[in-house]
């Protein structure tokens, strides 16, 4: 804005001779007389109310599966590691809410420690599957080296041969214990409940 006196500024107004307007585009900047006084803000701006009171250390938030500081992931250590969960804690875990499954009265309760249960078997059994696929992939392995070292060409089994394989032992093992026939009558239940679910609905007919 234009130094003018405040006199002559009222007076302007009043009998409407001049008028002062500040210039469009152009923001007033408030000066300092000294650089080390704080700067003056007016009162007719709103203050914000999230401010920065004490500058605190930014939070850095690290993801140890891409950080070098966490070290390298190695599988065989990392379920070395945590064996213990699926040998020791899962089986213990299970047999304590078989305790409290046989004393509850509550239908509730019940349902709740059933699904639990449940869950931990489902758990024990797909770790039961991963330790014999990785059994089988460090056989494969072997067999592959010793085929090398014998000078014989290199052979990369493939993944769908190996599922053929883990298949016929599947079915070999429940063939023994006398459960394949209840696997396949599962099977075929849910293939076809699959299948039903792709079949196109027919339209009903309007007269």
């Amino acid at each position: 804005m234009l130094d003018v006196p405040f006199e002559e500024l009222q007076r302007a107004r009043s009998d409407g001779s001049c008028s002062f307007r500040p210039e469009h585009g152009k923001k007033a900047v408030s000066k300092r007389a000294n650089k080390n006084r704080p700067v003056e803000i007016s009162s007719k701006k709103p203050v914000s109310r999230f401010r920065e009171v004490i500058q605190a250390p930014k939070k850095i938030v690290r993801d140890p599966r891409f950080e070098n500081l966490c070290g390298s992931y190695e599988e065989s250590k990392f379920k070395a590691s945590y064996k213990f969960l699926y040998d020791e804690q899962l089986p213990a875990e299970r047999k304590r809410l078989q305790i409290l499954l046989q004393k509850e009265k509550s239908d509730a309760a019940i349902a709740e420690l059933k699904k639990h249960i449940s869950w931990i078997d489902k758990q024990l059994r797909d770790e039961q599957l991963r330790r014999k696929h990785s059994q089988k992939l460090t056989e494969l392995k072997r067999m592959e080296k010793e085929a090398v070292k014998k000078g014989k060409r290199p052979f990369y089994i493939k993944k769908s041969e190996i599922r053929k394989q883990e298949l016929a032992e599947k079915f070999k093992e429940l063939k023994g214990s006398g459960k394949l026939e209840a696997f396949l009558a599962k099977r075929h239940r849910r293939n076809a409940a699959k299948d039903h679910r792709f079949m196109p609905y027919r339209r009903s007919q309007t007269s």
